[in-house]
């Protein structure tokens, strides 16, 4: 068994990964910047073949929604992965391109982009299904092997991830259904790598509106996760918020840990 080595391990939702690869510094740059061993994305909104990303010693895997523009996921590592699997059994969802797993020798990484519960929460029944499957996915996996799992779960977990709770309770993102069916995930067997290592940090946020200056103002939330198995919580050894680097509403997260 090879000895355990540390792993730098990044997840961005892009909002558009063509859009983002017009911006200054290109995500390239910030793939080059970050020097990650996997780099996670969400929100591609892309269609098999309509770009073209060179990424020199990164294996590229993608999952695609069948809806034109719409979400998304893709796993950019070094490593090439042992095996793929881009459906989670949810129907509420599943054709949406919103889970990228790649099994490593030691680990499961997955990447998520999590269903939005939308205004007057509208869609928050298929938010909650998707839940349920996604941890029972994940639980499934973790019998396996230790899981890893990143991306944008639109959700706020508890009043210090988010500038103004208080207006926003109830809303989407912020609702007791959602932030519940959250502790539930945690419940489950994982850790929230972020707040296991900050847990009295405020101010730390991963997206911020385009209305109102949210981001001059870092008027944020924080919905963007590292979570992992509990049984690999102690090897974690950094957890942080990339808030400098910008071309998204969304900034990237990032995880260091020795597996």
């Amino acid at each position: 068994m090879p000895s355990p080595r540390e792993l730098r391990l990044v997840s961005w939702n892009v909002n558009g990964l063509r859009a983002v690869m017009k911006k200054d510094p290109s995500f390239t740059d910030v793939v080059a910047a970050t020097d990650a061993d996997v780099f996670a994305v969400q929100e591609t909104k892309l269609q098999e073949g309509q770009i073209e990303l060179d990424l020199p010693g990164y294996h590229q895997t993608w999952s695609y929604a069948e809806r034109k523009g719409y979400s998304g996921t893709a796993v950019f590592s070094r490593e090439e992965p042992l095996r793929v699997i881009n459906h989670i059994g949810a129907p509420e969802a599943d054709d949406e391109g919103r889970v990228c797993a790649l099994e490593f020798p030691g680990y499961w990484f997955v990447d998520v982009y999590t269903p939005n519960a939308q205004n007057e929460l509208a869609r928050i029944d298929t938010r909650l299904a998707w839940d349920a499957a996604y941890r029972d996915f994940l639980v499934g996996l973790a019998a396996e092997k230790p899981v890893v799992t990143c991306g944008d779960f639109n959700v706020a977990h508890n009043e210090i991830d988010l500038k103004n709770p208080g207006p926003n309770r109830g809303n989407a993102g912020f609702s007791d259904e959602e932030r519940e069916s959250f502790t539930r995930l945690l419940d489950a067997g994982f850790t929230d790598t972020f707040r296991a290592r900050h847990p009295d940090v405020t101010g730390a946020y991963s997206w911020w509106s385009y209305r109102f200056n949210a981001r001059k103002n870092n008027a944020g939330w924080r919905i963007d996760y590292f979570l992992v198995s509990n049984d690999i919580a102690d090897r974690v050894t950094g957890a942080s918020i990339l808030s400098e680097v910008f071309g998204s509403d969304h900034c990237p997260v990032e995880l260091t840990i020795e597996l």
